[in-house]
């Protein structure tokens, strides 16, 4: 995999209402920056998607995706780029730990895009992805609890 970005926060949460709200896709374009369509393409039969499709629009970055995902109980969830328009990978991870009554959440992200993009200007992408993405789900879980 490339050069990882990673970034954690803490939700005042169980790591299993956490996870709950990162495999709601469906309602992503109502939390997470940029998402404007989420929609799962086809599930486990535990319900939890195997592939979802995306819309984002976060400048620069303006794609539609398909992701492929891997879940480890309420621990982990993986994902890896299955296609994409502009993206090249989107690879990454949350990474759930039981800190009992609160959840550390850690997010890794490596992604590529088919422009070129200076190594500085990448990171910075992934970090600003990273950051969106950990207080948004922060607050969505928060406030459904």
């Amino acid at each position: 995999m490339a050069e990882q970005t990673t970034s954690s926060i803490t939700v005042d949460a169980p790591p299993a209402a956490v996870m709950d709200v990162i495999a709601d896709f469906d309602a992503y374009p109502q939390w997470a920056k940029g998402v404007t369509q989420a929609e799962t393409r086809s599930s486990y039969d535990d319900g939890r998607a195997r592939e979802v499709f995306f819309a984002l629009d976060v400048s620069p970055i303006k794609d539609e995706y398909t992701l492929s995902y891997d879940w480890d109980g309420d621990r982990e969830v993986t994902w890896t780029l299955v296609e994409g328009k502009m993206l090249r990978a989107l690879d990454g991870a949350y990474v759930l730990r039981d800190l009992g009554g609160s959840t550390e959440v850690n997010y890794r992200l490596a992604l590529d895009v088919s422009i070129p993009l200076i190594g500085m200007l990448k990171r910075k992408g992934e970090k600003i992805l990273i950051d969106t993405a950990l207080k948004g789900l922060k607050k969505r879980v928060e406030s459904l609890g």
